[in-house]
């Protein structure tokens, strides 16, 4: 007998459970024998029993026929029915043999046992089969119905804690008594029994000694934050007397648990300790978290929940810390009496690294014990409410990486307990408020990236506790203080990115207790200070206005100073006590074309560990300086250059470089991602000697550190800026989002932009967003992989040399391979003069086309879609329509992808072009199509998406393909819809209202998931702005009637359209279709006829042999909401994602709509314009569509452009898919 035969071998709960497996062979000669099961169903009896097992588990043999045993079955079913008011589950187990030697009285009286059992909460189901013997029927019920047995045993799924096995000796019948002096309620082991099953957790023996939940270290006075405690429990065993336990502390950490908060939580109201933290948690925080009235510690930072914070939790008065990320890397320790020992990142608590949305509640305001306040990277927005000025009590409060507005509040200056406070990375405007200065307590201040206003820095003169003070970034115009002796404990100042001018006080650099100054990117003038203390050994002073002489403290050994682009003189005299090529990173630069300075460009190409020659010849040169937190590097030959600024946030790894062997996919070049520089503020690179006119700067990345799979370790992301040449090129640029949310995927960036002075920058600068510490400390910021620039022609935009230098027609460029960050010059041979000239001009026509794009796309050149198209061959047609075809096509690094073109003729294509590229390219979301690039050339206008295997929605459901989606399928086909139209609407950086929600536009990719396309009529919204639009745009049959009759549009219009498209998925019909008679029948009116009659169930599509009627019903009442006929009683589509998954209530719609009375019966197709230009999968079902009352005009609405559900795999009469 093993223990798994009667436990499952899976988790159980708390013991009590009385289990008589009788497993013995023909011979009866074998005995009963003790075994307990933990919680993890581990057997912790052996073999064997011992003659004293706990509580003497000894009783004379037992009698070895059939019958006397039966009858000891009995008798111990009734000592368990007697104590069932102690058990902690009423799931029990039996199993019994079953032959023809028994007697019929006795299965009788079994059977009557049983269902006194039953009748207290008690099943009994039989164990998995034992060998030699048949287990196959539930005690008592062999001739009862199938129907009997299934209710019988339905709930009798979960696996038990204790039982006494066949084949040696039972317990006395007070075992049970004895054993369980304290004991918990039945629902509160019910409920953490269901919390471990959902999540696949085991119980640590430590504190599931013997099956019992309140014992061993559940109860001893350990704290819970150790890992040898994990999953684990606390329990308070003091009640009544001493006689019942609660469950106050329940510790689920860094286990990557899945799916949603279980309700079953609610069921442990003592709990004032909850630690989450380290899963993959998604959905909602729930509501009832605010019943935890008892709670003090909250932590469900680092998981990937989302949804609003519930406001609730403003009523959870006794809470001292609130935390929604992982980390407090300081060491600041809240006071508590159950973590004396804890110090560092595990004694802080919280909510932060999640994907919440929505403003910080004002009910937060209520929190009157609250300590520390946690938000970093939670995804929250907006403005801090003013209630929060009621936190008196408030010591720690971290806000940095979300997307906060409005001016900093004045408020947090009434904070005066406030030890840290971090502000770094959101939208805040200045100044920052003078009644900062009465914040004395703070230890730590990182306030960063502040937008608008000037700030000064005279609130921090009596902030003499500081140990880190961060103000980067914040538009700070003023001096530095001229007395910092008083700051005895600060060991980091970082003041770099502001205004600040005069001079660097001697007083700052003679700190003893100061490590690491960044002061760079300033007005800061004068000498260098004479003296600094021995602890100060990072230093930034780069691009201030420095002059003088060398002090001789900046030879010293292991320093690391940066002084690059000051004005400091460097000649023979002096230049041997600083690292060489400083000369070339003066103000100056005079490192000229042909100046002694700098060395002529060469054909020098390399790689960071190795040289790497890509997939065209160019070698790469490798890039390993040893940069770190205050440092620069220049080649010697001089041709190009790199210095790197900052310090990773607590970091015990400063790595500012990162190798990884892997495989990465989407380039040919695999051997250029395999490392990164990294870096936590500013990194910068720069090209010397180059000839002036215009180049093309190749930018190579790869995400190396977040992980793919569902992990907490996957929910980070990173976020930085690039500037060429003083222009910002990207903002946020977040490597991982560009390749559509993976890791070592290769993501390539190019940009046009000119070289004057013979010189080029290229910088890459952290603005404070991107979590900092997901899956580790420290790997935030900037990550380069590889660079090159290349010329575009060889025409000089100036001369290349001083006067008097003869200047040289030759032309070269810098190539960067950053495989750690690899940089490299490169010789570009004369004979390349004419594709090179080409090439300009094919860059101009698209830049002058794509020139009013914020975010500019990749753009393919029209020979490399030549080649993928097989030179457009008709062959590789997916679909077409009336502006354009569109192409499979394969690119020449493997992908394959669908290429849309549009045809040359048509001047509203290139409106809506246009458009699609403009909206697109801004959004990146699981459930959008991705736009890979564009080509502009010459008349030619082409798009390339990712290719989508499975096709178009309306083609699963109504068309050929008719891939017989299930339920399941179209339930979470809806819900990914319903997402994707909520980041549109909601969570997107633009507000972009679709316009054209209908089933053609939605995709599936090989596993169903759903992708929203087509683009072309999409509009930026502003829900404080009035939209009325003279032309009304989309698709009948899925207008909002204000917007088809008045052209009012606002995001109701997408929801109105969603709800239809939930009506189609639901009932495998499309919105309309005309009947035998000639006459159109109209989906929503057959819907209300049906709810009308009572017959709901109906309008299920009868291919669905099974479904979830649950589900169905709140699909349908989704369905009628989305479809109201007043934009206000329609539901956001957040709220649709909320109903969808059952978290909150779908109120009932009554009454049938009143436009549904004014449609008309006409029979046109579904799109309509002008140019009425339809495309070919549209025209298809032309039958199948809704058509507009005569009182609406023909030319109200407009042509669509291509379908994207003509891009695809097969190309069967036009209907495809990406």
């Amino acid at each position: 007998m093993r223990c798994a035969d009667c436990c499952d071998g899976r988790y159980a709960v708390q013991t009590a459970y009385l289990l008589l497996c009788y497993a013995s062979s023909l011979s009866f000669e074998h005995y009963y024998e003790c075994a307990v099961c933990d919680l993890g169903g581990n057997l912790l009896c052996c073999d064997s029993c011992p003659q004293t097992y706990y509580l003497e588990c000894l009783s004379p043999p037992l009698k070895t026929d059939k019958a006397s045993v039966l009858m000891e079955t009995i008798t111990y079913i009734r000592i368990l029915q007697e104590q069932v008011q102690l058990l902690s589950d009423p799931y029990l187990r039996l199993s019994a043999i079953k032959d023809s030697s028994w007697d019929g009285k006795m299965e009788t009286t079994v059977e009557s046992e049983v269902y006194k059992l039953r009748s207290k909460g008690l099943c009994l189901v039989p164990v998995s089969s034992i060998p030699q013997l048949e287990i196959n029927e539930r005690v008592g019920l062999t001739d009862r119905s199938a129907e009997s047995n299934a209710s019988f045993g339905s709930h009798c799924d979960r696996p038990l804690g204790f039982f006494v096995g066949p084949e040696k000796m039972a317990p006395p019948p007070d075992f049970f008594l004895h054993f369980f002096k304290t004991f918990l309620d039945l629902h509160v082991a019910l409920a953490l029994n269901a919390i471990f099953g959902r999540w696949d957790l085991k119980a640590q023996s430590t504190w599931n000694i013997s099956g019992e939940l309140c014992s061993g270290a559940a109860t001893d006075s350990t704290v819970i934050n150790i890992d040898s405690f994990n999953p684990g429990i606390k329990c308070d065993c003091s009640y009544n007397n001493g006689t019942t336990c609660h469950i106050t502390q329940l510790r689920i950490y860094d286990l990557d648990v899945t799916g949603t908060i279980p309700q079953d939580l609610h069921d442990l109201p003592y709990l004032w300790n909850l630690d989450l933290r380290k899963n993959y948690l998604t959905g909602p925080l729930p509501a009832f978290f605010g019943n935890f009235t008892r709670m003090q510690y909250l932590s469900v930072g680092n998981n990937a929940l989302s949804g609003p914070i519930p406001k609730e939790l403003g009523d959870l008065q006794e809470l001292i810390s609130l935390n929604m990320i992982d980390h407090c890397y300081s060491g600041h320790k809240l006071p508590s009496i159950m973590f004396p020992k804890q110090k560092g990142k595990d004694s802080c608590r919280g909510l932060s690294n999640n994907n919440f949305s929505g403003t910080i509640p004002p009910e937060f305001g209520e929190l009157a014990s609250i300590q520390g306040l946690y938000v970093d990277s939670s995804g929250l927005s907006g403005e801090l409410p003013q209630t929060l000025s009621n936190l008196k009590t408030l010591s720690i409060f971290w806000a940095s990486n979300c997307n906060f507005t409005g001016k900093v509040p004045d408020f947090i200056g009434e904070w005066k307990n406030l030890t840290v406070l971090r502000l770094q990375g959101n939208s805040f405007e200045g100044p920052i408020p003078a009644n900062f200065s009465s914040l004395t307590k703070l230890t730590e201040l990182r306030i960063g990236d502040i937008e608008n206003g000037s700030s000064s820095l005279e609130f921090i003169r009596d902030m003499t506790s500081l140990s880190t003070l961060v103000l980067r970034n914040c538009r700070i115009s003023d001096t530095i203080l001229s007395n910092f002796s008083h700051y005895t404990r600060l060991q980091q100042l970082d003041l770099s990115f502001n205004n600040i001018s005069g001079e660097a006080p001697q007083s700052l650099f003679s700190l003893n207790s100061l490590a690491y100054l960044f002061l760079g990117n300033n007005s800061l003038s004068g000498n260098l200070p004479a003296q600094k203390s021995n602890s100060l050994m990072n230093i930034d002073l780069s691009y201030n206005q420095l002059s003088g002489t060398f002090p001789s403290w900046v030879s010293q050994q292991n320093l690391q100073l940066n002084l690059v682009a000051n004005n400091f003189v460097i000649d023979d005299s002096n230049s041997s006590i600083l690292p060489s090529g400083l000369r070339c990173l003066q103000r100056d630069m005079p490192c000229y074309r042909g100046s002694p300075n700098c060395e002529k460009q060469s054909p020098l190409f390399a790689e960071i560990f190795y040289p790497v020659t890509a997939s065209d010849n160019t070698v790469y040169e490798k890039d390993n300086a040893s940069l770190s937190s205050a440092s620069y590097f220049v080649t010697d030959p001089v041709r190009w250059g790199v210095s790197n600024v900052g310090r990773f946030t607590d970091a015990s790894d400063t790595n500012y470089i990162i190798k990884l062997a892997t495989n990465f996919q989407g380039t040919l070049d695999p051997q250029l991602f395999d490392s990164a520089r990294l870096s936590p503020s500013s990194l910068r690179y720069y090209g010397f000697g180059l000839e002036n006119g215009n180049y093309t700067i190749k930018l190579q990345f790869t995400e190396f550190v977040i992980y793919d799979r569902p992990t907490w370790r996957s929910a980070g992301n990173r976020a930085f800026d690039i500037y060429i040449q003083g222009i910002r090129k990207e903002k946020d640029f977040d490597i991982r989002k560009e390749a559509d949310g993976r890791s070592y995927q290769a993501v390539v960036r190019q940009y046009i932009a000119p070289v004057t002075n013979n010189f080029l920058e290229i910088h890459f600068f952290w603005a404070g967003k991107g979590t900092c510490c997901t899956p580790y400390d420290g790997y935030y910021g900037s990550s380069i992989s590889a660079i090159s620039v290349l010329p575009n022609d060889f025409v000089p935009t100036v001369s290349n040399q001083p006067l008097g230098i003869d200047s040289k027609k030759d032309h070269e460029g810098l190539i960067a391979g950053v495989s750690t960050g690899v940089v490299v010059l490169g010789l570009l041979a004369v004979c390349a003069t004419f594709m090179l000239i080409q090439k300009w001009r094919r860059l101009n026509r698209q830049s002058s086309v794509l020139i009013g794009l914020d975010v500019k796309p990749y753009t393919f050149s029209y020979a490399e879609l030549r080649a993928a198209t097989g030179d457009f061959n008709p062959a590789n047609i997916l679909g077409e329509g009336g502006f354009g075809q569109v192409f499979k096509g394969i690119l020449n690094d493997g992908r394959t992808v669908a290429i849309k073109q549009l045809s040359a003729t048509s001047n509203q294509g290139k409106d809506q072009f246009l458009t699609e590229i403009a909206t697109i390219s801004s959004v990146q979301h699981r459930n959008l199509v991705r736009l890979l690039g564009c080509c502009v050339d010459e008349d030619r206008r082409i798009l390339v998406y990712e290719y989508l295997e499975n096709g178009s929605l309306d083609n699963a459901i109504f068309g050929k393909k008719n891939l017989l989606l299930d339920w399941q399928t179209r339930f979470d086909i809806l819900l990914g819809v319903a997402k994707g139209l909520t980041y549109l609407h909601e969570e997107s950086r633009l507000r972009i209202v679709h316009r054209d929600v209908k089933a053609s536009n939605i995709l599936l990719d090989a596993d169903l998931n759903p992708k929203i396309s087509d683009f072309g009529l999409a509009k930026l919204y502003d829900d404080k702005l009035s939209h009325m639009n003279t032309k009304v745009a989309g698709t009948i049959g899925y207008l909002a009637p204000e917007y088809a009759l008045r052209g009012h549009l606002s995001e109701k219009a997408d929801v109105f359209a969603f709800g239809v498209l939930a009506l189609e998925v639901l009932s495998g019909r499309p919105n309309s279709i005309e009947s035998s008679a000639h006459e159109t029948i109209y989906l929503l009116d057959w819907v209300w006829n049906l709810l009308e009659n009572n017959h709901k169930l109906e309008m299920l599509d009868e291919r669905l042999a099974s479904f979830d009627e649950g589900e169905v019903h709140r699909v349908i009442g989704v369905a009628l909401l989305c479809t109201e006929l007043s934009p206000a009683r329609r539901p956001t589509m957040s709220m649709v994602v909320s109903m969808l998954i059952d978290h909150i209530e779908v109120p009932d719609v009554l009454e049938r709509p009143s436009y549904l009375l004014l449609w008309q019966h006409r029979d046109v197709t579904s799109s309509v314009g002008p140019d009425d230009n339809t495309d070919a999968s549209n025209e298809s079902l032309a039958n199948n569509r809704l058509s507009l009352p005569h009182s609406w005009s023909r030319e109200s609405v407009e042509t669509r452009p291509l379908s994207m559900q003509s891009i695809g795999r097969n190309g069967i009469d036009g209907e495809g898919e990406i």
